[in-house]
């Protein structure tokens, strides 16, 4: 210790059988500026019953009656203990020093040379320090993204659900009105006084025909209905209708006719496959394009392929754009991540969503009346999985 400088004290538990050892350690340790109040202890029993208590630094001797330094280790880091942890011992092999190493010990000395005993002491306790102070940090961040994936899923389940009901009242409201209207006029054409009158009742009745049809494509776009009939039969509308839509060459492939999901996936994958689409019609300059759902190994996938001019550089540089982000976004509400790959040839997005585990009970605890708004909506027109009902 230098002139002038105050001791540490320090807490440290010493796992010793030799009295003689333990007082040589004992004197380094004063030698180094370390006061230590220090406590021996010999067997397991008496080390378990000491570990009640908190200390900042164990040593322990390799080899002891019945016992050893690396079982003193390993029960020291089986109760959750995350003291430091110093093997000093008569002789110890390379083989030994490394695996103590490996479990989790600071460090390890010879009892002939115990010059370095105080350093290496206040070295592991600093090393310790920083580590707990990584862990903590590490446990906040991750509660930190917990938390906003809650917020996340909150937003998207108030999102939705508002989506529902404003549907409903386009239902109910403005369907009602226009059905009213198409009633009128058409007893209005059935009592025209004259050919020019009919023919504007007809134009009439053309133009809210228009109305009616654009309130059913809102309706859809609102909440999707198609859900009720299940995400495959859903997916595969969607993708028969896109290709009838663009033109583009439009295959839907799937491993299951039927699947039983989690509250909120189906939404989720719909949504996904929308968005896929959407932007192969607008980006791509695609001529093919498929649809592929599997479910295997306990992970429901849906990939969007297409045959376009891929992503650029510039393109993927924007991974964190708000399409992109958007996408990984909605798939981490209910536990699922999105890949991209893309090369001149074409782009493939893949969602992946695993099925069981504690990702699904967290969804089905936030989500436990999305499905319920959809079929609380009835069909009027058997030919139309999408209506909300015939206006």
């Amino acid at each position: 210790m230098q002139p002038g400088q105050q001791p540490v004290r320090l807490r440290v538990l010493h796992l010793e059988d030799n009295e003689g050892d333990h007082a040589l350690v004992a004197a380094h340790l004063m030698r180094g500026g370390i006061e230590a109040d220090i406590h021996r202890v010999e067997t397991e029993p008496t080390l378990i019953e000491a570990l009640a208590e908190d200390w900042d630094l164990i040593l322990s001797d390799y080899n002891l009656p019945g016992y050893s330094g690396l079982a003193a280790l390993d029960k020291v880091r089986s109760l959750g203990k995350l003291v430091p942890f110093i093997l000093v011992s008569g002789e110890i092999g390379e083989d030994i020093a490394v695996q103590a190493m490996r479990n989790g010990a600071n460090d390890y000395l010879l009892k002939s040379n115990l010059t370095r005993l105080a350093p290496a002491a206040l070295l592991a306790i600093e090393a310790n320090r920083t580590r707990i102070a990584k862990q903590r940090a590490d446990h906040a961040l991750t509660r930190s993204r917990q938390q906003l994936r809650e917020l996340a899923q909150h937003l998207q389940t108030s999102i939705e659900q508002e989506r529902a009901a404003i549907a409903r009242e386009i239902h109910d409201d403005v369907g009602g009105a226009l059905t009213a209207v198409k009633f009128d006029l058409a007893w209005m054409a059935r009592h025209a006084p004259s050919p020019e009158i009919a023919e504007r009742v007809a134009q009439a009745l053309e133009s809210v025909n228009h109305a009616h049809e654009a309130s059913q494509r809102v309706m859809h776009n609102l909440r999707p209905a198609i859900l009720e009939q299940g995400l495959v039969a859903a997916l595969q509308w969607m993708t028969d209708r896109f290709g009838k839509r663009t033109g583009l060459d439009a295959t839907f492939r799937t491993s299951h006719e039927s699947m039983q999901l989690a509250p909120g996936v189906p939404l989720v994958a719909y949504r996904f496959a929308q968005e896929a689409l959407t932007n192969v019609s607008k980006h791509a300059q695609a001529t093919k394009v498929s649809v592929d759902v599997s479910q295997a190994g306990g992970v429901l996938s849906i990939e969007v392929t297409d045959n376009g001019k891929g992503l650029s550089g510039e393109d993927l540089a924007k991974a964190r754009s708000f399409g992109i982000r958007g996408l990984h976004e909605r798939a981490e509400t209910v536990g699922g991540w999105v890949d991209i790959s893309s090369k001149p040839g074409g782009t493939t997005l893949i969602l992946s969503v695993p099925l069981s585990g504690p990702e699904n009970g967290f969804i089905d605890r936030l989500l436990p009346g999305l499905d319920g708004d959809v079929a609380s909506i009835d069909h009027d027109d058997p030919d139309d999985p999408t209506a909300w009902g015939k206006l």
